[in-house]
């Protein structure tokens, strides 16, 4: 009974929390609200990201997209850290857990983003909410991360491809830097370690498996670059 109140159930109100914000298909509400009512599905690519904004409608909506559909990730996590918290100091728990409130949060919104309840579950991939947690749970991380993303970009000028890249990066940095300056430094055990790793790893997966179709254009070499 314990660990239910201490991790199930706080983990059950993040996630419920964050998949309804993550659901908020901002480039879906700011297409319409720019170019008439148009759905951006229907436009380009057909994905709900901001790069498609900024191609099929324009700079303005994409960078209203871009910031929110960011700060929907960021408002999850915080939230998720806050609700973890609250069980932590209500039932005895280390107050570290709510470091994996925010992971709960992160992925709930991820999956939010992708399939949201409020548009018929066609959403888009969520790199920018996936930067959004990575920044708020650990800026080395993001630094490490968004350097990849602007490294390839620089070099292909393709978004998507960047964006995989950045996300295999993902678990790799997570478990660099945990391990040899967390964990070596005495800050956390080996087990948060593993945990922060596998969670990473599996976030990375659904991030770079929603860009199936990309991959395919990359490999036939007809995917568009941003120039």
């Amino acid at each position: 009974m314990v660990w239910f109140q201490q991790f199930i159930l706080p983990g059950i109100i993040v996630a419920a929390i964050a998949y309804l914000l993550g659901s908020i298909s901002f480039s879906i509400i700011f297409t319409k609200a720019f170019d008439h009512k148009t759905d951006i599905r229907s436009l380009g690519s057909g994905n709900a990201g901001a790069t498609n904004v900024l191609r099929s409608v324009g700079k303005l909506p994409a960078l209203f997209t871009t910031i929110f559909d960011f700060g929907k990730g960021v408002a999850s996590v915080l939230i998720g850290q806050a609700v973890f918290r609250y069980f932590c100091g209500l039932y005895g728990a280390p107050d570290s857990i709510a470091h994996y409130g925010a992971y709960v949060a992160g992925f709930a919104c991820i999956i939010g983003h992708i399939f949201p309840v409020y548009f018929g579950f066609r959403g888009g991939k969520g790199v920018l909410t996936c930067a959004a947690m990575m920044a708020l749970i650990d800026w080395r991380v993001f630094l490490c991360c968004i350097s990849v993303f602007l490294l390839v970009f620089l070099i292909t000028k393709i978004v998507s491809l960047s964006s995989i890249i950045g996300a295999a990066a993902y678990p790799v940095f997570t478990f660099l830097i945990s391990y040899f300056l967390d964990y070596k430094g005495g800050s956390i055990s080996i087990a948060g370690v593993w945990l922060s790793t596998a969670a990473t790893f599996v976030i990375a997966a659904v991030v770079i498996g929603k860009h199936h179709s990309n991959i395919k254009r990359i490999l036939d070499g007809t995917e568009k670059k941003i120039t």
